[in-house]
C-alpha cells in the first residue's frame, strides 16, 4: 500500500480535470488524478473539426448499448471518452447549459443549493466568454467560450427557414431565454478546442502537489469499515483521505459495482462481494435520443467536399494560415430549441444543424454533399440502467438507456423529427437543398417514422442520472455529493443529475465540478 494523498480523483474527464485543478490550488492539499485513457496529444483532440473523427472511435471505450427492446432490438454505438479531458476532448464543443427550470426542478426534487440562481455563479466562474460579460456570463475563467469562427451561408438560410415557421432568432441561448435558433457558443479559445484538460490542467500541471497519471485504470474503490480509504490499481492500492469519483454517467456506476457497491442481487449474481447494497447505483439512466434529417444539397454548400484528400489538405493549410475554413468548424455550431409539445414548460426539442452528412458514426453520407438536421427530445420519461456483464474490470458494461420505454418519449421524438423535416422544406432553404434523402418520401405515417427511427437514430451523447443526487434515503449522493452509506467518498459528474438537463451536458458537468470543488475546499465533511 502507498499513502500520501488527501484526494484521489478517479476519472480525468470534464469534471475530473476541473476538480484536480481547483483542489490543487490549495498548496497543502496533495491531489492525485487517475485517468484510464491516454494523453490528448493527437491533433484531432485540439482542432475543432476533429469531432468528426471522435464518434468513430478515437479516444473512446468502444462501447454500445444492449438491444433496445422498445426500438425493435436496435443496438446503438455509445461513444464514451477514454482520454484525458473526457467528453470535453471529443465532443462537438457546444456550450449550452439547459433551461433555468431544469435546475429549479433539481431543488424541488430534494437538492437544496442546486436551483438555477444557486448554480449560476459556478457557470460564470468557469467561463472566459469572448462575447458576453453580464449576469449570465463571465470573463477570465479557465474555460474558453467563443462565437463560431466558420459558419456558412446555409446557416443563415436555416435561420430564415425557422423564421418562416415562427421560430425566432436567439443571439444567446444560454442567457435569459432559451427559445429560438442561432449560433451556439463553443468551448474554444483562439479557434482551438478548450477541453478541461487544456483549460484547467494546463494551468495546474506544474504544481508540486498535483500528480496526474494517464493509462491508469482503477480496478475498485477500497472501503474499510464503511469508509473509502483509497483505490486499487493493477500496481497496488493507493490510499487517500477522500476519494472523488468522476468517471461519468456510465463509468462511475460501473466502477462502484465492480467495487461491490450497488444492487446486491446483481452483484451476487456475478460473484462480487457486496460492500453496500445501493439499488440506485446504475439506475435512473437518462439520455437524449437523436433523430435526423439528411438532405442532398444543390451544390457545395457544406463542408462535405473537403472529405476528398487533396481538399482536406488544403483545408488544413487554410486553418494553419488563417484559422478559418472547415477545420475551424465544430460542424454543429448552429441549432436551437423549440417545442414538440406547445404546452411544455420550456423548449423540449433541440436542433443541431450539421454542416455536412455522415459526420457521426452510423449516419449516412451523401455522395454529392449534404446537410444534416438533428432533433432530440430533451426531457425523456424513460429510465434505463448501467449494469455489469461480468466481474472482469476489462469487460464492457451493459448500457441500457431503455429508449422509448415510455410511449410519450416516442411521440415527442417523432414530433421533433416532423418539425425538422418541415424546417428543411421551407422556401429560404430552396437555393441550398435539392431534396430530402432521409427519412425520404416513403415515411409518412407514425409507424413509418417508428420504423425509420429503429434504423436511423443515435445517442446525443448525453447520459446522466445514474448516481442520483437527492435528500431521500434512496438517493445515491446527498446535495453535497457525499455518497450515502460510505464515508470519504463523493461522486461529481453527470451521473449525479436527478434529471438530465434540457441541452448538451458538458457545461453542466463542468459547473457540477466547480461547485463540488468549492464545497470540498470549504470543508464539507465526508
Amino acid at each position: 500500500m502507498t499513502e500520501g494523498y488527501d484526494f484521489i480523483i478517479i476519472g480525468g474527464g470534464s469534471a475530473g480535470c476541473v476538480l484536480a485543478a481547483r483542489l490543487s490550488e490549495d498548496p497543502t492539499a496533495r491531489v492525485l488524478l487517475l485517468e484510464a485513457g491516454g494523453r490528448d496529444r493527437h491533433p484531432f483532440y485540439h482542432l475543432p473539426a476533429g469531432f468528426a473523427k471522435m464518434t468513430k472511435g478515437i479516444g473512446s471505450w468502444g462501447w454500445q448499448t444492449v438491444p433496445q427492446r422498445h426500438m425493435n432490438g436496435m443496438v446503438i454505438r455509445y461513444t464514451q471518452a477514454k482520454v484525458i479531458g473526457g467528453g470535453s476532448s471529443i465532443n462537438a464543443q457546444i456550450y449550452t447549459r439547459g433551461n433555468a427550470q431544469d435546475y429549479d426542478e433539481w431543488r424541488q426534487l430534494g437538492c437544496p443549493g442546486w436551483s438555477y440562481e444557486d448554480v449560476l455563479p459556478w457557470f460564470r466562474k468557469a467561463e472566459d466568454n469572448d462575447t458576453f460579460d453580464n449576469r449570465y456570463h463571465g470573463k477570465g475563467g479557465p474555460l474558453g467560450v467563443s462565437q463560431p469562427r466558420a459558419p456558412l451561408p446555409i446557416c443563415e438560410a436555416w435561420f430564415a427557414a425557422a423564421a418562416e415557421m415562427g421560430i425566432p432568432r436567439n443571439m444567446d441561448m444560454t442567457g435569459e431565454v432559451q427559445d429560438g435558433v442561432g449560433y451556439y457558443q463553443l468551448t474554444q479559445r483562439n479557434y482551438r478546442r478548450s477541453s478541461t484538460s487544456i483549460a484547467y490542467l494546463g494551468q495546474a500541471r506544474g504544481r508540486a502537489n498535483l500528480t496526474v497519471r494517464t493509462g491508469a485504470q482503477v480496478l475498485r474503490i477500497v472501503v474499510e469499515q464503511g469508509r473509502a480509504v483509497g483505490v486499487e490499481t493493477p500496481d497496488g492500492v493507493i490510499r487517500a483521505g477522500e476519494v472523488i469519483l468522476s468517471s461519468g454517467a456510465i463509468g462511475s456506476p460501473r466502477l462502484l459495482q465492480l467495487s461491490g457497491i450497488g444492487p446486491a442481487d446483481h452483484l451476487r449474481s456475478l460473484g462480487i462481494p457486496v460492500v453496500l447494497d445501493q439499488p440506485g447505483v446504475g439506475s435512473n439512466l437518462q439520455d437524449h435520443l437523436d433523430l435526423f434529417v439528411i438532405a442532398e444539397c444543390t451544390g457545395p454548400h457544406t463542408y462535405d467536399r473537403f472529405a476528398k484528400p487533396h481538399l482536406s489538405a488544403l483545408a488544413g493549410l487554410q486553418y494553419l494560415l488563417t484559422r478559418r475554413g472547415p477545420v475551424a468548424s465544430s460542424l454543429f455550431e448552429t441549432g436551437g430549441f423549440w417545442y414538440a409539445d406547445p404546452d411544455a414548460r420550456s423548449p423540449d426539442i433541440q436542433f443541431h444543424l450539421g454542416l455536412g452528412s455522415g459526420i457521426e458514426a452510423g449516419v449516412a453520407a451523401m455522395p454529392q454533399g449534404g446537410v444534416t438536421l438533428n432533433s432530440a427530445y430533451l426531457r425523456p420519461r424513460s429510465r434505463g440502467t448501467v449494469r455489469l456483464a461480468s466481474a472482469d474490470p476489462k469487460a464492457a458494461p451493459l448500457i441500457d438507456p431503455n429508449y422509448w420505454a415510455d410511449p410519450h418519449d416516442r411521440d415527442m421524438s417523432i414530433r421533433g423529427l416532423k418539425l425538422a423535416r418541415e424546417m428543411m422544406r421551407q422556401a429560404a432553404l430552396k437555393p441550398y437543398v435539392l431534396a430530402e434523402r432521409l427519412p425520404g418520401p416513403d415515411v409518412r405515417t407514425d409507424q413509418d417514422y417508428f420504423d425509420y427511427a429503429c434504423k436511423h437514430s443515435k445517442t446525443d451523447h448525453h447520459p446522466a442520472g445514474t448516481c442520483r443526487m437527492g435528500s431521500d434515503a434512496a438517493a445515491v449522493v446527498d446535495p453535497q455529493l457525499r455518497f450515502n452509506g460510505i464515508a470519504g467518498l463523493r461522486v461529481a459528474d453527470a451521473s449525479i443529475m436527478p434529471r438530465v438537463v434540457s441541452s448538451n451536458t458538458n457545461a453542466a458537468t463542468i459547473m457540477i465540478a466547480e461547485k463540488a470543488a468549492d464545497m470540498i475546499r470549504k470543508g464539507t465533511a465526508t
